[in-house]
């Protein structure tokens, strides 16, 4: 079942709303959205988008089509993520792994032993709150495993885009802070809801029983070294002492990293505003920008969490502008040919009830929205798996820096076509101003040149 507006709603799990964020100037949507039920056909896009992928050039990542033949696809050579896929850290795969028998139950000093849960191509980020739903019975053991146990927490990693059975070796903690056993409700199709806090981040040594993820009897196990990015275990901070050079450094380079964030992104809501984007920051998002090192409301992951927000608006944002005409032909279909009126719209339609023409209209948008959301979908993955694993705020830093200053430049090249294409058709109107009424030569008179118009007249073209 495939719902309109929903495509990637698998990918856009517990998006928190925020009022940094301006809506789309307009909206693209007809008032209803229908769900086609597409289960025969195997047209499920949501799913579809981490296979078979490479990543485009992130400065114009909303802008080249995406062609999986095409082994030109550019990237930022000097960048952090230059190279594709292969710039995080991903683990080997366990798919027809084998464990060395060895009893799981010590680590290495400094590390743990964790249970896994991979998630999917999400990435959660520190300092969030999320509800998971268990119904597999693997995961209902851990539950009750780490509820016996008393830990009550187990690291949460992002599955390998192309690669089966591949984690990244940066995961996040998962701590779990209330529990619902729900099954008599649902039939015991759901076991259990979960709430949880995601209080630090996990480097992950090894997976310790690799046949459990063919097996699927019990889940993974990981040796990891949990990086705690709650703040609660910070010690006291102490007044700044003579000797204390190193630390006086880093505060420095915090600081000027910090500046720099802000000031990039000032740039970047200033170029959304003139140019009217439909996602875009609001003018306050500027003056409350958190970038501290930390876990406080005005610590930077804050604003890393606003900028996950931003992507995944983004893409729904287009996604919106691929459905619109198909929805509006759907809507008439309903009307025309079902004898509906607006009130009596359904909610789901089957594919197999729309016409042929329609049938292949949808397969075509389906296809469309893979190639053109790909993109975009592995920027919102890749750049917060990447921060995910930065070494420290510094780091952090630097790298949504980089991301931002990225989206400058591309609202920026877009603000000089746009100035250009208004130059030459000022000055196009001016030429043929001074020039007298009967010498004005119509394009009319030689059919030749009437299929020959310019493209100026695409004020779309560039959007």
């Amino acid at each position: 079942m495939i719902e309109f507006g929903l495509y990637l709603s698998i990918l856009l799990l517990n998006t928190q709303a925020t009022v940094a964020f301006v809506p789309p100037s307009t909206t693209r949507s007809v008032g209803k959205s229908w769900n086609v039920d597409t289960s025969r056909h195997d047209h499920q896009i949501g799913a579809s988008f981490y296979r078979k992928s490479r990543v485009c050039r992130f400065a114009a990542a909303d802008d080249d089509e995406y062609d999986e033949d095409d082994d030109d696809v550019g990237f930022d050579d000097s960048g952090p993520l230059a190279n594709g896929i292969d710039s995080v850290a991903w683990l080997p795969s366990v798919d027809g792994a084998k464990g060395d028998n060895m009893p799981i139950d010590s680590a290495k000093e400094g590390s743990e032993i964790l249970p896994l849960f991979p998630l999917g191509g999400f990435v959660y980020t520190p300092n969030t709150e999320h509800v998971l739903n268990i119904f597999e019975p693997r995961y209902r053991q851990m539950y009750t495993d780490i509820l016996m146990n008393g830990s009550k927490r187990f690291c949460v990693v992002t599955s390998h885009p192309t690669e089966k059975g591949s984690f990244a070796k940066t995961g996040v903690l998962f701590e779990l802070e209330d529990l619902k056993e729900v099954s008599e409700q649902t039939q015991d199709q759901i076991k259990y809801i979960c709430n949880h806090k995601v209080t630090g981040r996990v480097a992950i040594n090894k997976i310790l029983n690799p046949e459990a993820w063919e097996t699927r009897d019990t889940y993974l196990k990981a040796e990891g070294t949990i990086l705690d990015d709650s703040g609660k275990n910070d010690e006291p901070k102490d007044e700044p002492q003579a000797d204390s050079v190193y630390g006086a450094v880093v505060a420095a380079a915090s600081t000027k990293e910090e500046n720099a964030l802000r000031i990039i992104f000032k740039k970047l809501v200033d170029l959304q505003h003139e140019l009217e984007e439909d996602v875009r920051f609001t003018k306050t998002a500027t003056i409350t920008l958190a970038v501290k090192d930390g876990p406080d409301e005005d610590g930077l992951w804050q604003t890393i969490r606003l900028w996950q927000n931003f992507i995944e608006q983004r893409l729904m944002s287009r996604q919106n502008e691929l459905q619109q005409e198909f929805q509006e032909k759907l809507k008439e279909f309903l009307k025309k040919e079902k004898g509906l009126k607006e009130g009596e719209l359904p909610s789901a339609v089957g594919f197999g009830d729309l016409t042929p023409e329609l049938q292949q209209e949808l397969q075509e948008l389906q296809k469309r929205m893979a190639i053109e959301l790909r993109p975009l979908v592995l920027e919102s993955s890749l750049t917060m798996q990447k921060i995910i694993e930065a070494e420290d705020h510094t780091a952090r830093c630097k790298l949504l820096k980089y991301f931002m200053q990225s989206e400058t430049t591309r609202l920026a090249t877009k603000k000089s076509l746009m100035g250009l294409f208004s130059s030459e058709s000022d000055l196009l109107s001016t030429v043929d101003e001074g020039i007298p009424a009967d010498e004005i030569i119509s394009q009319t008179d030689d059919g030749d040149q009437s299929k020959s118009s310019s493209f100026y007249d695409e004020p779309d073209a560039f959007q």
